[in-house]
């Protein structure tokens, strides 16, 4: 542990991206998260008082870091110029994958984020906020009724299927954090058949689909 005397962080220098940063930094350096808010600003050399400004406990910065990750995930894709015009499919590959391009950017504070829970993923307090964010994206995709795909989900309805791909992502999750192909290629893989399933239930083939996912899981999990 460092032994120098810490600068203290000035209230003006302060917003939630920096204490976000100095938590997760405290967090791999320590490999322990914050028992207060005391603690965490006494670390850092933090008035409470600034710290309550953008946050109202460590529970809080926890759930935020993740929506952060999320946000950061849906400002890349809508930069891309051709992304509105994307089948829903696609959309919901992109979605997928430039997250978990981010996710793997944090892979260190992911794993010590999930490492207690994850074999029951669903019920982390930590993806709360996140959960919301992201069955509204995925609410905003069915709505905006401009391709084939999930725009024909008059069958079900929308929260189903939005919860679905919550627990989609969840199973993806998980498989990503056991993963250990190089490059995570095989995360890449999961990602790309589970979607395809996904799309494919409300259209024309899924049973090809369901069958050309469960060979891959038993794939994976013979060999585990």
């Amino acid at each position: 542990m460092a032994t120098t005397k810490k600068t203290t962080v000035k209230s003006k220098q302060l917003d939630d991206a920096r204490i976000i940063e100095l938590y997760m930094n405290s967090v791999l350096t320590e490999n322990s998260s914050p028992k207060n808010v005391y603690l965490f600003c006494k670390e850092n050399a933090i008035e409470e008082s600034d710290f309550y400004s953008f946050f109202g406990s460590i529970d809080n910065v926890k759930q935020v870091i993740w929506v952060k990750f999320f946000e950061n995930a849906i400002m890349t894709i809508n930069n891309e110029e051709a992304y509105s015009s994307y089948s829903d499919k696609n959309k919901l590959l992109t979605l997928f994958f430039t997250l978990f391009e981010i996710l793997t950017l944090n892979r260190s504070y992911i794993m010590f984020s999930l490492h207690e829970n994850r074999n029951n993923l669903k019920n982390l307090k930590d993806l709360t906020l996140l959960r919301k964010e992201f069955k509204d994206f995925i609410t905003n995709i069915i709505d905006e009724k401009e391709n084939t795909g999930i725009a024909n989900l008059d069958k079900i309805t929308k929260p189903v299927f939005s919860e679905g791909a919550w627990i989609q992502f969840l199973l993806i999750l998980k498989f990503w954090m056991d993963d250990t192909s190089k490059g995570f290629e095989k995360t890449d893989i999961i990602i790309e058949k589970s979607v395809n399933t996904a799309v494919d239930l409300f259209n024309t083939k899924p049973l090809e689909s369901l069958i050309d996912l469960g060979k891959f899981l038993w794939k994976e999990n013979s060999m585990k």
